[in-house]
Formats: C-alpha cells, structure tokens, sequence
C-alpha cells in the first residue's frame, strides 16, 4: 500500500503533464487551421493590404482587451477549466472568421477569437508551471515545442484542405470540433486541487522556497520585467510576420502557387517546434542568456538574407531560421517573469503574456501600411529588427542555470 500511496502522485503529474502537452497542441493547431486562409479571405472581401493588416490585428486587439481579466478567471475556476473553455470558444471565433462575408464581421470574429485566445493562454502557461514545480525541473519549453506541432498540424491541415478544393466552412468546422473534443478530453488528466502552491513549494530552477527569496527592489523588477516584455514581444513580432505575412509575400510577391506559399508559416512554426525540443538542453548547459542571444543572430541574419535575395527557397528557409532563432524567446521571458522575487505568483506571467501581445497587435497595421507604402518585402525588415531588440534586451536573462 506504501509503494500505491507513493506512485499516485507521479502518475497524476505525467497524465497532467500529457493534458497539459494537449492543450498547448489545440491552441497552436485551431489558428493555425485559419491562416493559409488568409488570402483566400482577403481576395473575396476585395480589400488591400492596409485594411488586411488592421483586420487581422483585430485577434491581438482582442487578446488585449480581455487579457486582464484572465487571471481572475484562473484563479475563480481553475486554470484547466479556463484553458478548456478558452479553447472551445476561440474555435467559434474562427469558424466565424472563416465564413465572414464582410470585413466587420471578419474583425469582428478575429476579436472574439483573440480574447478567447488570451484566456487559454494564460491559463494553459499557469496550469504548464504548475505541472513543471511538481516535476522539479525545467519541461516549459516541451510545452511551447507541442504547440508548434500543433501549429505545424494545423497549417498542413488547411494546405491540404486547399490543394484538395475543401471549403473553408467545412475544413474549419471539421477542425474546431476535433480539436474541442481533444481538450475536453484533456480537462480529465488535470491536476485537481487550487491554484496557488502549498508553502516551501519549490521552484524548477532554483529549487529554493518561494518565501524564502530575497525581495526586490521595485525599480529593478520594473525595469527586469518591462525587458522581459520586450524579448517576449520580440518573438511575437516574428510569429506574427510568419503566420500573418509568409503567405501573402510567397503568394503575391514571389508568385509561389497557394499551397506552396503556406510553406513559409509551417517552416517558421516547424523550426521553431526544433529550437523548442532542443530548448531545455541548450539553456540548461549554456544559460537563457546565450541561447536568446545566438537564436535573435540567426532570426536577424537568416530572415535578413532571404529579404536581400528574394527567393521562394530562400524565403521559406529565411522564415525557418526565424522561427528557430525565436524558439526559446516567450517561454524564456514568461518563465523569468514567473521567477520574479518580489510580485505575488502568477504575476509576472500574466503581465508578460498580456503585454507582449503588443506585438501582434501592432505588427499587422504597421507591416501592412509599409507594404502599401513602399513593398511588403520592406514591411518584412520587422524580423530582423526583432533579433536586434532581443540583442539589446537578452542582458535580464540568466546567464546560467541557478
């Protein structure tokens, strides 16, 4: 009866940690379903490329405005119960993004997406964290790895879709209730119990209590969290570019065919999904520190080249070392602000994964206006000028494991 008593705990935390895996595969493969979409979408409601970029950050807009409120849900419902609800109705949102017929409704259903989004998001990381100081080790990086499968998945599912002349109502319809089912099927698995953790619980990284840290002073946490935000924010402006932008610049600036142009987006999210699995090790032997740093070099240089020498085999590689060079970026900066010593728990998370958003809110207008300025391959020079900032920034990072 010792060794039963003794086992169950591991048990509950390997099937939480495969929920936890679930969920992250869900919300990366339910967008993703809808992105190669996007021109098709953009062609039938007549519109340019300014208007494009204002609709389309109508889902970070969202994301923003209901983003603060996520973390009273949490703590009101549990954060696997969040994930999961937050999941079923950013599928609707979708669904309604996919058959809109007008570009208010198309916004519209992009910003009741983004805040469901924003839900998930946040809840899913904290139920991940929680997950991770149960095993006593660093596994955040696995999390964000599935979700790049799941974003892999999903945007081979609508490639396929369209080379297979499925309408985007079924294949959207399809693929919300699959994957709604999948994360209700997940809610299961989840750690039962509150949210906060028992006193002395100890942390992945430094395996010392949490009461126990020296506090902060407060201009050295803003000024250590407000970096934060910009690397997580970094990594955003590079996602964006490639599941907003990599398929209309393949399509309309380099003429690639429609299937072949949603190469770019499924090689960023795909290298990145490699930078994720490799994540762990690299920061465990070299510090998130060096490992941001060298990913923001190959993002600027890679994306750099491919923007200097514009080729559809470039480009797709381009977009791929873009993804790989980001890779560790936003779990690196969501966990480094849940470390913080001095904010409450669950804090510093929320305030990254909401800030950072800003990103994507801001990067579709403003690449979109500089396309319709000068050239969508101009608007592009965002990604290399995110590996700059994380340059700049990566000093708050820890130079090795504590």
């Amino acid at each position: 009866m010792t060794v039963d008593v003794l086992r169950r705990p591991v048990l509950a935390d390997r099937r939480a940690r495969v929920a936890v895996a679930v969920l992250f595969f869900t919300n990366g493969a339910l967008f993703a379903n809808l992105l190669p979409r996007y021109p098709q979408i953009k062609a039938d409601l007549g519109i340019g490329n300014a208007a494009y970029g204002l609709a389309v950050a109508a889902f970070p807009a969202g994301a923003i405005a209901a983003g603060p409120a996520a973390g009273v849900l949490v703590r009101r419902f549990g954060s696997a119960r969040v994930a999961v609800g937050g999941t079923l109705l950013t599928g609707v949102g979708i669904l309604a993004a996919g058959l809109a017929d007008s570009v208010a409704v198309f916004a519209g259903a992009l910003f009741l997406a983004g805040a469901m989004d924003a839900f998930t998001d946040v809840a899913q990381n904290a139920h991940g964290l929680r997950v991770q100081r149960r095993y006593g080790r660093s596994i955040i990086n696995s999390f964000h790895a599935i979700w790049s499968i799941g974003a892999v998945t999903g945007g081979s599912m609508a490639a396929g879709a369209i080379a297979l002349g499925v309408p985007r109502g079924p294949h959207l319809l399809f693929s919300a209730v699959v994957f709604a089912v999948a994360a209700c099927a997940a809610l299961r698995l989840c750690l039962p119990g509150p949210e906060t953790e028992p006193a002395g619980e100890t942390d992945a990284e430094d395996r010392a209590p949490r009461e126990q840290r020296a506090p902060a002073t407060g201009p050295r946490t803003g000024y250590v969290l407000a970096a934060l935000v910009l690397i997580a924010t970094a990594g955003t402006l590079v996602e964006d570019a490639g599941s907003s932008w990599a398929t209309l610049y393949l399509s309309d600036s380099l003429h690639a065919t429609v299937a072949l142009a949603a190469s770019g987006y499924v090689a960023l999210v795909g290298a990145q999904f490699v930078g994720r699995i490799v994540g762990d090790r690299l920061v465990d032997r070299f510090g998130q520190r060096a490992v941001a740093r060298s990913g923001a070099l190959i993002a600027a240089v890679g994306m750099g080249l491919a923007l200097a020498v514009p080729t559809v085999p470039g480009t797709v590689l381009g977009f791929a070392a873009a993804g790989f060079g980001v890779a560790t970026l936003v779990p690196a900066a969501m966990h480094e602000a849940d470390e913080l010593p001095g904010l409450k728990p669950g804090s510093g998370l929320t305030i990254v994964s909401w800030l950072m958003r800003l990103g994507f809110l801001l990067s579709p207008p403003v690449v979109g206006l500089v396309a319709d300025a000068t050239s969508l391959r101009v608007g592009l020079l965002v990604v290399p000028l995110a590996g700059l900032l994380v340059l700049l920034c990566a000093g708050v990072l820890r130079s090795r494991r504590q």
